[in-house]
C-alpha cells in the first residue's frame, strides 16, 4: 500500500525531475518555429501542483494528495502538453476518491481513468505522443495487478513500459523518425515517472537543482558565458554568427531583420564584444564567469522592497443586465488595442512563446461581469487550456476555437449584439473559416523539416500554421505568402507588423504585396507589435 505522504513526495519528486531536465525535453521539438516548448509547458504545469503539495503536512490521505495535485495541475496547465498532463492526474484523482491509502490495483485503475480523460479531451488523438506513452503504461499496470497487487510492482511496470513505449514513438510518427528524436511530451512523462519511481523504490526524493549545480552543468572548456542583443548597423555585411564561432561555442543565435541575439561560451569575451561592435550597436549585454556562483553578485546591492502586486483581473460578480462579455488572448500592444476596440472586456497576454495557463484565462473570465463570456484563444496550443477554464468558471463560457489572431478578429466582427447566444456562437465559429492566415517568423534552430533544410535564423513563411516557404529575403517571402493566401473571392488583405518592424518597413512590404495581387484587393497595414512574428497577414 502507498500512503498520502509517500504519494505526495513521489509527485513532488516527479515535478522536480522534469524541472531539472526540461531543457532536454524542449530540445526534442522538431518544429523550428520559436514557441512555448513542451518541456517548459509541462514543467510549469506540474510545478504549480508541486507548490500546492508542498503545503500539505505528513498526515494526509492519498485522496487529499491526488485532489490537491489535480487542482494545481489544472490551474497551472499551459499548452496542449500541459493540459493533457493535467487531465491524466485529474482522472487519477477521481480514482483515489475516498481512499486513505492505495493498493497497486487502485493505482492502476486510477491512472487508467486519467488516460481515458486525456484521450476524450483530444479531438483527434495522435499515436506516438504522450497519449500513447501514458496509455501503454496504464495497460501494463492493469496487466501486472492480475498477478502482483503491490504498489512497487505497479509503479515499476509503469516506469519501464513508459520508457519502452517512448523508444518506439519514432516508428509511430514519421516526423520523429526523420528528425531522429523521440516524442517530447512522452519524454516529459517518462521523467515524471522516473522521479516518482525514485521515491517508491528508495524513498529518495529528487530535489531541484541549485544555482551552483546549474552553473556546473553549463560549464565546458570555456570560462565565460556571453549573452547579448545587437542592433545591426545600416549596410553592415558582417556574418556575425560565423565570426562569433571563431571565439568559442555558439550556444544560441537568432538573427532577424533589425539585429541579432546570441549566447556564446568563450575564453575571449572582449574579442566577442569587439566583433559585435563591427556588426552594429549593443543594446543588451551579460557576461558571466561560469565557474563562479553568481548569487554573490546580488549581495553587493540592496534588495529593493517588493511592491504589492496589483491583481490584473480582479474578480467581478455576474451582472444580470450584461448578456455578453469577451476575453481574448494575444501578445503585442497593437493587437491588444485592436481587440479592445472590437469590444473585448479583458485581454490575456500570451501567444506562441508563452502559452497562458488555465488559471490566467480563468481569472480574465471571472473578471468579466457577463452572464455569457466568449473566449478567443487565437492559438492552437491555447485552445485546450481555454476549454479547461470554461469547465471551472462560475459563469457560462463559450470557447470559440480561433487558432490565429486574424481568426479571432473575424469572430469578433461576426458578433451581433441583437442576436441570441446560439446564433452568435454559430456565427462566430463560422467566421473562423472566412479568413486565411499567414505568418512570417524565423527558424529557432537548424532543422530538416517537411522536406525543407532550414538554418537557424532563416525566414519562415507559414500558411494556416503549416510551413510553405523559407528564405532570406523578406520581400520575396511576404510577396509569395500573400499570393498563396488569396483566392478569387478575396477582397482585403491586412498586414499586422510586429515589434521588430518599423512602420517604414511595413509600408514597403505593403507595396511589395500590392504589386503581387489584383488591383481590386485592398491592402491595409496595422501595427500589431507582436513578438516572434515579423508579420501576420490575413486574407478575407
Amino acid at each position: 500500500m502507498i500512503n498520502g505522504k509517500q504519494l505526495r513526495d513521489a509527485f513532488i519528486s516527479g515535478a522536480n525531475n522534469l524541472s531539472n531536465r526540461k531543457a532536454e525535453v524542449d530540445a526534442l521539438n522538431v518544429f523550428p518555429v520559436p514557441d512555448g516548448d513542451t518541456g517548459t509547458n509541462m514543467s510549469m504545469t506540474i510545478g504549480n501542483g508541486a507548490k500546492e503539495l508542498e503545503k500539505l503536512g505528513d498526515d494526509v490521505t492519498v485522496e487529499q494528495v491526488a485532489k490537491t495535485a489535480a487542482n494545481g495541475f489544472l490551474r497551472g496547465a499551459r499548452g496542449n502538453s500541459g493540459v493533457i498532463l493535467s487531465l491524466l492526474f485529474r482522472g487519477f484523482s477521481k480514482g483515489m476518491k475516498g481512499k486513505e491509502t492505495a493498493s497497486g490495483a487502485d493505482v492502476a485503475a486510477a491512472f487508467t481513468l486519467g488516460v481515458e480523460a486525456a484521450y476524450k479531451a483530444v479531438m483527434k488523438p495522435t499515436e506516438g505522443t504522450i497519449l500513447t506513452v501514458s496509455r501503454c503504461a496504464a495497460e501494463k499496470a492493469t496487466e501486472i495487478v492480475k498477478y502482483d497487487d503491490s504498489v512497487i510492482a505497479v509503479f515499476y511496470g509503469m516506469y519501464l513500459q513508459s520508457r519502452k513505449t517512448l523508444e518506439q514513438t519514432p516508428e509511430m510518427l514519421p516526423i520523429l523518425k526523420k528528425s531522429g528524436v523521440v516524442d517530447a511530451g512522452g519524454q516529459g512523462l517518462v521523467y515524471i515517472f522516473e522521479g516518482i519511481w525514485s521515491v517508491i523504490s528508495e524513498g529518495k526524493m529528487i530535489m531541484p537543482k541549485t544555482a551552483e549545480e546549474i552553473a556546473a552543468s553549463k560549464q565546458t572548456e570555456y570560462t565565460y558565458c556571453v549573452e547579448a542583443v545587437a542592433k545591426r548597423s545600416e549596410g553592415s555585411s558582417v556574418e556575425l554568427e560565423k565570426a562569433l564561432s571563431a571565439y568559442g561555442e555558439v550556444v544560441e543565435y537568432t538573427e532577424g531583420t533589425v539585429g541579432a541575439k546570441f549566447h556564446i561560451h568563450t575564453n575571449e569575451p572582449g574579442k566577442v564584444l569587439t566583433e559585435v561592435l563591427s556588426y552594429g550597436v549593443l543594446t543588451a549585454t551579460k557576461v558571466e564567469n561560469m565557474g563562479i556562483a553568481h548569487t554573490s553578485l546580488e549581495a553587493d546591492f540592496e534588495e529593493p522592497k517588493e511592491e504589492p502586486k496589483e491583481e490584473k483581473f480582479p474578480y467581478a460578480e455576474v451582472d444580470p443586465s450584461v448578456e455578453y462579455g469577451f476575453v481574448s488572448v494575444c501578445a503585442g500592444k497593437g493587437l491588444t488595442d485592436v481587440f479592445a476596440d472590437l469590444g473585448c472586456d479583458n485581454i490575456v497576454s500570451g501567444g506562441q512563446t508563452m502559452n497562458p495557463s488555465t488559471e490566467d484565462i480563468l481569472a480574465a473570465v471571472q473578471a468579466t461581469p457577463a452572464k455569457n463570456v466568449f473566449v478567443l484563444p487565437n492559438n492552437k496550443n491555447i485552445i485546450m487550456a481555454a476549454q479547461q477554464a470554461s469547465e471551472i468558471a462560475d459563469r457560462n463560457v463559450i470557447v470559440v476555437p480561433s487558432r490565429t489572431v486574424p481568426q479571432g478578429i473575424s469572430a469578433m466582427l461576426a458578433y451581433d449584439s441583437e442576436a441570441g447566444i446560439e446564433e452568435n456562437t454559430e456565427a462566430m465559429n463560422e467566421a473562423l473559416s472566412s479568413v486565411a492566415t499567414g505568418q512570417v517568423t524565423f527558424a529557432a534552430r537548424d532543422s530538416d523539416f517537411d522536406g525543407h533544410k532550414i538554418k537557424e535564423g532563416e525566414l519562415l513563411a507559414m500558411k494556416e500554421g503549416k510551413m510553405v516557404y523559407t528564405g532570406k529575403d523578406m520581400d520575396t517571402i511576404c510577396g509569395r505568402l500573400a499570393k498563396a493566401l488569396v483566392n478569387k473571392d478575396t477582397s482585403m488583405v491586412t498586414i499586422y507588423y510586429g515589434e521588430d518592424i518599423s512602420e517604414e518597413q511595413a509600408e514597403a512590404i505593403r507595396e511589395v504585396i500590392e504589386g503581387k495581387l489584383s488591383s481590386s484587393i485592398e491592402v491595409n497595414v496595422i501595427y500589431g507589435g507582436q513578438p516572434v512574428y515579423y508579420y501576420i497577414i490575413s486574407a478575407e
